[in-house]
């Protein structure tokens, strides 16, 4: 009787071992994700700056004033160059 005992407790010892073994795999791999995603993050958020700053810097004023001037061959309107229109066509 003793024997049957002492298998089946041998048995839940090897079972409680493999599954302890098995979470802790669980664990170490789920870690391994989770500073994989961290990382990703953190990348996603240094180019998310980035792209703010792009934005902010193509955005402005006296640089597309410089691009309409340059490639576009803008020029500023002056009064001289100015139509006016009159309602009723007179």
């Amino acid at each position: 009787m003793s024997g049957k005992i002492n298998a089946v407790l041998a048995a839940l010892l090897v079972i409680c071992a493999l599954s302890l073994v098995r979470s802790q795999y669980e664990a170490r791999h789920l870690f391994i994700e989770l500073e994989r995603a961290q990382s990703q993050a953190r990348q996603l958020d240094i180019e998310w700056a980035q792209l703010q700053l792009d934005q902010s810097t193509l955005g402005k004023h006296a640089r597309i004033e410089e691009i309409a001037r340059r490639d576009l061959e803008m020029t500023p309107l002056t009064p001289a160059r100015t139509q006016y229109l009159t309602e009723g066509g007179q």
